[in-house]
């Protein structure tokens, strides 16, 4: 006999628990995870012991800063009774912190309730009303993973336009500094220093009394008579220097890496360059289930492949190949690639490329990554903006748009009409002259989409205004702010230009896209890489010190007195990327960066409601949520025990066991179904997304990013110390 409730004994359940509220505020409650709880599903009961549960979300489009989704739920009267299944639809505006991958949303509206079996209009509405009207009272959080990892959209921002012509690539067979000019080194007296200082490389360069050019570079000094080659180390410093390399040691962000040993060798570039090398001869090992073989005995990405003999190499998410090790090197299409290379096992010590291999899940999942933005608040009291000349504004007419860009300051100004716009740390500000003063702009300049790659502005295009209010500016940039583009089927880095830099009394040098041996990592996008890490990188140096990044992702040419622009940027350098956390004038998911840390040490959880915290939020006293354990007895549920469920975009509900079958609910039971692969799909990505977010937090916890994709093997990752 079949005890199943009817649909009236079940909707007479739901109109309980509508008038009870408790329906709205369990299902609010356990949308999305709340602060430390990162499984799913969620649980809530009612005092006569009805319970609601919601399944993972499965987000469906991201425009900008709107997203949209659906999520299945069921409730259960009494323990064991029929469980009664259904599926909303929501939409909502994200707020994101890429610190901890966590996404917040507000102004959630529930677009469509549907229960399968049920056709009530009248209650169906009337329980959609009440979830809208309730749930932007509560603090909805989901991570930034659940979202690249489940999102179903195709609508993908493309890049298009930029230069992936090889650089000049060097290779050596043991530990070698690539010495970086940003063309011809120029020297110019430092106030401070009291000697002649090279202001156009990254390194530290001065000129002591004995007209010797004497290098730092992390673990140690380095002297030469010329200012471009012939660098040795040395142990021997005049007393100028000494008191320089006391002075660093002083000023030490972070200690180098003691096991880390200077490079005997040194190669100077004055265009752009990279150096690959070897421990040794190349060594090369296989790569299981594939025709490639890897260098072993090197940290670079390089691949020889078995049917032509070719060596192919990954440099800032470009392939070149050559047949010979010392070059030439030549641009390969991503889309060309040997089709071996998807065929790299994740868990392999190679596994990092695949997000650079088309049509690979780590491929997907950084062309989603780059998707997401990072959002922010701008309090229009509070922000403020000084942009400093070398003299009178000059500009330059961008090339295809009717905007100029102001040439000799550090900070990106566009002239529009007669508006000036600027953007600072993920700011557009907006003045009537070049000078200022500035405030807070709620719309961007015309043709700022038209902003060609060849323009060292490209990236400010990836910088967007959502929405305004008299008190606040909605804002937020995706990952091409930082300089990471989807081109193609696959992310690079850097638009691949090289950019003329600014000389005069002051100097500003421009993106860069090749010298750093930059690394895609699937927690925390772009890093330099492994030649960085003899120690430069490490801590700050003598007149100031930072990574680099925004706003042109431009390496640390550190300076001295004030003759040289030192950029305090951000970039993913071993943590992640919120370069929000540089402004106390904005808020991100709620939190305002200045307090930040007061907040983290009172164990607040930040609200989407200002003034609110989990801490003194009302709480419903007749829920609580659940432990995770299960009834003894979950009715006819197909699998009993199991807690996977999911949704179609036609509201069907579906549910996977443990032995991987599918199941359909109909009406009020589970049939099985012969069509599991789109739910496969749905399974496989939301494993993904919980393995991801684990790797994140791991690697956040751990303090070192090396390994390589999802943990395989020890030789690959970004930014790595040694």
């Amino acid at each position: 006999m079949d005890h199943s409730p009817t649909i009236a004994h079940r909707f007479a359940s739901l109109n309980l628990l509508l008038r009870t509220g408790f329906f709205s505020f369990a299902l609010l409650a356990v949308l999305f995870p709340v602060f430390g709880q990162n499984s799913w599903p969620k649980d809530m009961f009612a005092k006569n012991g009805a319970k609601i549960t919601v399944y993972q979300p499965q987000p469906e489009s991201l425009t900008g800063n709107e997203i949209s989704g659906r999520s299945a739920f069921s409730v259960e009267e009494t323990p064991g009774s029929e469980l009664v299944f259904g599926v909303f639809w929501y939409s909502a505006i994200m707020n994101t912190d890429r610190d901890t991958r966590l996404m917040t949303l507000e102004s959630v509206k529930i677009t469509d309730v549907k229960l399968p079996g049920i056709d009530e209009a009248e209650k169906i509405s009337k329980l959609k009303s009440l979830l809208e009207s309730e749930i932007p009272l509560w603090g909805l959080e989901s991570t930034i993973d659940e979202v690249t990892a489940t999102i179903e959209t195709e609508q993908i921002n493309v890049s298009e336009g930029l230069k992936n012509e090889a650089p000049e690539i060097f290779y050596s067979e043991e530990p070698t500094l690539l010495l970086l000019f940003d063309g011809e080194p120029k020297l110019e007296q430092d106030k401070d220093l009291k000697m002649n200082r090279v202001i156009n490389t990254p390194y530290l360069i001065v000129q002591a009394d004995d007209n010797k050019y004497y290098l730092f570079a992390g673990q140690g000094w380095y002297v030469s008579p010329q200012v471009k080659e012939g660098y040795v180390l040395t142990s021997k410093l005049p007393k100028a220097i000494s008191e320089v390399d006391k002075q660093i040691k002083e000023q030490q962000i972070e200690k180098p890496n003691s096991k880390a040993k200077a490079p005997k060798k040194v190669i100077s570039s004055t265009t752009p360059a990279e150096i690959i090398q070897s421990e040794g001869k190349a060594d090369f090992a296989n790569i299981e289930g594939t025709g490639l073989l890897y260098m072993s005995n090197s940290d670079d990405n390089i691949f020889r492949y078995l049917d032509d003999q070719k060596y192919y190499l990954l440099l800032s998410g470009r392939w070149y190949n050559s047949a010979k090790l010392e070059g030439p090197w030549e641009y390969l299409p991503a889309e060309n690639l040997p089709a071996e290379f998807a065929k790299i096992p994740e868990t392999s010590p190679k596994g990092g490329v695949l997000a650079s291999v088309p049509g690979t899940q780590a491929s997907m999942d950084a062309i989603h990554d780059a998707q997401v933005p990072q959002t922010a608040k701008v309090d229009r009291t509070k922000a403020t903006l000084e942009v400093t000349y070398d003299g009178e504004p000059k500009f330059e007419a961008i090339e295809g748009t009717k905007l100029d860009l102001a040439m000799n300051t550090k900070t990106t100004v566009l002239r529009s009409g007669k508006k000036y716009y600027a953007v600072d740390n993920g700011v557009w500000f907006v003045a009537d002259e070049a000078t200022g003063p500035w405030k807070v702009s709620d719309e961007r300049p015309k043709d700022v989409e038209d902003i060609p790659a060849s323009s060292p502005a490209y990236n400010v295009k990836y910088v967007y205004i959502y929405e305004s209010t008299p008190e606040v500016v909605y804002v937020g940039y995706t990952p091409g702010y930082m300089g990471s583009y989807v081109y193609g089927p696959t992310v690079v880095y850097g638009t691949g230009y090289y950019y003329n830099p600014w000389y005069g009394p002051y100097y500003y040098p421009r993106p860069v896209t090749f010298g750093f041996s930059m690394h895609y990592n699937p927690w925390t996008g772009w890093s330099m890489g492994f030649h960085m890490s003899y120690g430069f990188f490490n801590f700050g140096f003598y007149g100031g010190g930072g990574y680099w990044g925004p706003g042109a992702y431009r390496p640390p040419y550190y300076g001295g007195g004030n003759r040289v622009f030192i950029n305090n940027g951000d970039i993913n350098i071993d943590r992640s990327n919120n370069i929000y956390n540089k402004r106390n004038d904005v808020s991100t998911r709620d939190v305002q960066r200045g307090d930040r840390g007061q907040r983290a040490s009172a164990g607040q959880r930040p609200s989407t409601q200002p003034g609110i915290s989990t801490n003194d939020r009302n709480r419903t006293s007749s829920a609580r949520p659940s432990t995770g354990q299960q009834p003894a007895n979950r009715g006819a549920m197909a699998g009993a025990g199991t807690r996977d469920v999911y949704s179609d975009r036609n509201g069907n509900v579906y549910n996977r066991d443990a032995n991987g079958n599918w199941s359909q609910r109909q009406g009020n039971s589970w049939q099985r179904t012969n069509q599991p692969s789109q739910m496969d799909q749905h399974y496989q990505n939301r494993q993904r997304s919980t393995t991801q977010n684990r790797g994140f937090q791991q690697s956040n916890r751990a303090g070192n990013l090396g390994g390589s994709y999802r943990g395989g093997g020890a030789r690959m990752g970004g930014g790595r110390r040694r």
